[in-house]
């Protein structure tokens, strides 16, 4: 099939005791380790699930196999449609997506007139099934449009469009009928979430068995019977050595440092892991790739919820090391540091190209994910160390303005972000891009009838390619699936980092609401939900809750104002969610996403080195099956959320 005759089919493959002198003190522990420690049992199921998914890739070779036996011809995501010409004039096919936006219409192909009245002549077109489309059919006579018929087909499907005349000659009659019946493309999605829910069901039950007074009392007398055992054949049980433990029973405990949120971790663990799943593919369905352009899909929600939960990390950190006595100047020495190390890993990470020979300076990409990482957080730390304080429990709380102290104490750095986002708003509407319109948005492409073709992301771009070089940024952004672009356009580049500045900054403030309002729980949800509230009113008032028709739309290639605010609401709320689950209630231990939120770093830098090695990918039986995608890269996210488990039972922790 030609180039031309493809329709939505581009797709871009890329890419961590003490032992006890008598059967008391083995009980008590054994009662402390159950009782405290449920991640435990956390290994045989994590092993179990990783057993089940590899199991699965078998039985999904056998239904992609029995699919393609049906449908020999057909690829992922595409159909096959017969146009049957019964017009005395050739006919000229065009598509447009409905997800773009003031499009032009693209040719599919030419239908040659049929050869005598009442025998219709017959071309083969592949058309996409990801989203629904509309085929506009021209004379190519007078060119004239006869008709348009917006449908949505499905994935494998055979479908005939049939044109032709009814009594009256001038009337066309375009219509679609279903020759063969697509598949059910998301049939694979519903067995993973059973399979994964029932892995979830099986741990909440096991852990509840666990927990009754009999299955402990069972694990009590079998573990003090070994321990006795153990103790008469050793030669642990000297005196001295009873009268040290004896006397450390009696003295009070040290001091413990305070107390570490499980719920960050766990929030910050959700976005990597569906940060890492959608990285390796998201079993190639399209709500787990990056929107075109406008809108919102899976893969844009984690990057900012990782920068925001980002944010309150730095706000608790900083804290936590000024009052232990560290200065201002030895925090910002180590602030720097990090975040030279984060940008230097960044680039070597996304310019591997081990595949290709080796890199040329010449178009090595310079803006990445943790680049932009390690700008927020140099940015986001500095405005806190210039404004934070170590001792919040000598503060005033009998003022009246006392309930705004969170954000009152911090006006400098408030300042600050403001002016940076007075910068963005000029940069984005008035600084003026040539041959394009003045503050202009858009993909370019196709997009806006083709009259910006090459204006995609306007002032962005523009700044991108002044600073870094068009060789730099990156090369095939996302707006090329849809609005067939061919400019280079970079996601990560300078000025969207204004506001994932924002973002970090409001992330910052999820910190200073749980520093001044720790253990009150009821305060901290109420504050959460409140600045939920706002940002989403702002939200809503920037895109009058439309894609494409409001002042700013959500867009994540540019990071967006309204992008930024949406997906902090977002956050905002399941921070409550979590926070309450997890450390208010602890109905959850944050279990599996607990593991890889407590070393981030490393499973990030790793599912991206890796991601081309067993048992991250394999060789698949039919590339063109969602299933087989989806089990791939389930099996290889999964394999990073055990590895995480297994670095953290070893206390094993890569921190920069």
């Amino acid at each position: 099939m030609s180039k031309q005759g493809r329709v939505g089919s581009g797709i871009c493959y890329g890419k961590k005791e003490t032992k006890k002198e008598s059967s008391d003190f083995g009980v008590k522990r054994l009662r402390q380790k159950v009782m405290t420690k449920p991640e435990k049992y956390m290994f045989p199921l994590a092993a179990l699930a990783l057993v089940v998914a590899v199991c699965v890739v078998p039985l999904t070779a056998d239904i992609s196999n029995v699919t393609s036996t049906r449908h020999i011809a057909h690829r992922m995501d595409e159909a096959i449609l017969t146009v049957n010409n019964e017009l005395d004039t050739e006919l000229v096919v065009s598509w447009m997506s409905e997800r773009c936006y003031q499009c032009l219409y693209q040719q599919l192909g030419v239908v040659p007139a049929g050869p005598i009245p009442g025998q219709p002549s017959s071309v083969d077109f592949v058309v996409g099934t990801q989203h629904e489309i509309t085929l506009q059919l021209n004379s190519t006579t007078v060119n004239l449009e006869l008709c348009t018929v917006p449908f949505h087909f499905g994935e494998h499907g055979n479908y005939s469009l049939w044109v032709k005349n009814l009594s009256d000659s001038s009337v066309v009659n375009c219509s679609v009928v279903t020759g063969g019946d697509p598949v059910n493309s998301y049939i694979p999605i519903l067995v993973a979430f059973l399979i994964f829910a029932g892995l979830a069901l099986a741990s909440a039950i096991g852990t509840t068995i666990l927990g009754l007074d009999v299955v402990r009392g069972f694990f009590f007398r079998i573990s003090g019977s070994m321990e006795t055992e153990r103790l008469i054949n050793s030669e642990l049980g000297s005196p001295d050595r009873t009268v040290s433990l004896i006397a450390d029973n009696i003295l009070p405990p040290p001091s413990s440092p305070s107390k570490r949120l499980r719920s960050l971790d766990t929030f910050r663990g959700i976005s990597l892991v569906i940060m890492v799943f959608v990285n390796y593919g998201g079993g190639r369905y399209w709500f787990f790739r990056h929107e075109s352009w406008n809108g919102l899909t899976v893969a844009d929600l984690v990057f900012p919820w990782f920068v925001f939960i980002m944010g309150t990390s730095i706000a608790l950190s900083t804290h936590s090391m000024l009052r232990a006595g560290s200065t201002r100047c030895s925090l910002l020495r180590k602030v720097v540091w990090r975040s030279m190390q984060l940008f230097i890993i960044g680039v070597f990470i996304i310019n591997p190209n081990y595949c290709h020979g080796p890199l040329s300076w010449d178009n090595l990409r310079i803006p990445g994910v943790l680049q932009r990482l390690a700008f927020s957080y140099l940015v986001v730390a500095c405005l806190d160390l210039l404004v934070a304080r170590g001792r919040l429990d000598i503060l005033t709380t009998d003022a009246w303005w006392s309930p705004g102290l969170d954000i009152l104490l911090y006006w400098p750095a408030w300042l600050c972000v403001l002016i940076l986002e007075i910068i963005w708003l000029c940069l984005t509407f008035l600084l003026p891009v040539p041959d394009c319109p003045t503050g202009y948005l858009g993909p370019g492409g196709i997009g806006d009838m083709g009259l910006y073709a090459n204006c995609t992301g306007g002032a962005a771009s523009l700044i991108d390619r002044w600073l870094l070089g068009e060789s730099h940024i990156y090369q095939t952004p996302s707006s090329r699936v849809i609005y067939a672009t061919h400019m280079p356009y970079d996601p990560e580049g300078v000025l969207g980092s204004i506001n994932s500045i924002l973002m970090a900054f409001l992330g910052l403030q999820a910190g200073k609401i749980i520093l001044h309002y720790r253990d009150l729980h009821t305060s901290i949800i109420s504050r959460f939900l409140i600045w939920g509230l706002l940002l989403g009113a702002i939200s809503a008032a920037l895109t009058k809750c439309s894609t494409d028709h409001g002042f700013i739309p959500v867009n994540k290639n540019l990071w967006s104002l309204s992008y930024v605010t949406t997906l902090a609401c977002f956050a905002n709320v399941l921070l409550v969610l979590v926070y309450f689950t997890v450390d208010v209630k602890k109905w959850w231990s944050g279990a599996p996403f607990y593991y890889p939120g407590m070393n981030s770093i490393l499973v990030y830098v790793g599912h991206e080195v890796f991601q081309e090695y067993f048992p991250f990918r394999w060789q698949m039986s039919n590339s063109q099956s969602h299933t087989e995608h989806l089990t791939q890269n389930l099996v290889a996210t999964s394999c990073w959320v055990f590895i995480a488990y297994v670095l953290y039972r070893k206390k094993i922790f890569w921190k920069i």
